[in-house]
């Protein structure tokens, strides 16, 4: 049985330290995938708290017909979509995360913060669906069976969305030049 599943188990038998410590394994990454859905930390914190309580309450609910990490992104994907729709937008305006380069060379440094934007610019283009999509398989590394469970979508759904979006990143990317898309 995997750690995550016990957890869940824990969790569901009122197991508050099972919660801390699944809150203390899956918190960076599920902020990280809210906060590049919402670009905004301080509501991002909030909607994580509000997934972590979700948890708490319906862990007897969980099945383990999929992994626990698909189950909760799925919880996350869900809070989001709801804050959009209270908040009355119609198209997200989030950006991912930024890569930080550790290199010493000023140089280097420059060129991957103007990679960045461009990347950042690219991905404002994409539509929320492929913009999840690809935040999911990319930066989550999730499989494509996991993200429709995420999206409560087809599977060949989001074979086609990434498909699509990586194409439409590459064209808009290439815009900048070839040193973007090698």
């Amino acid at each position: 049985m995997d750690q995550y599943a016990q957890l869940m188990r824990q969790i569901a038998d009122g197991d508050r330290s099972a919660l801390a410590a699944l809150y203390r394994a899956l918190e960076k990454p599920v902020y990280r995938f809210i906060l590049s859905r919402l670009n905004d930390p301080h509501e991002s914190s909030d909607l994580l708290h509000d997934v972590f309580i979700e948890i708490w309450r319906s862990a007897s609910r969980f099945e383990g017909r999929s992994k626990v990490q698909t189950w909760i992104f799925g919880i996350a994907y869900r809070k989001v979509i709801d804050r959009h729709r209270k908040a009355g937008r119609t198209s997200l305006t989030d950006t991912p995360p930024e890569v930080i380069d550790d290199t010493d060379s000023a140089e280097t440094c420059i060129v991957a913060s103007q990679d960045a934007a461009q990347v950042r610019h690219c991905m404002d283009g994409l539509s929320d669906e492929h913009r999840s999509a690809i935040a999911l398989a990319f930066w989550e590394d999730m499989s494509y069976r996991e993200i429709a469970k995420v999206c409560d979508t087809a599977e060949g759904t989001i074979k086609t969305r990434i498909f699509h979006a990586k194409k439409l990143l590459m064209r808009c990317l290439s815009a900048f030049g070839p040193e973007v898309t090698s």
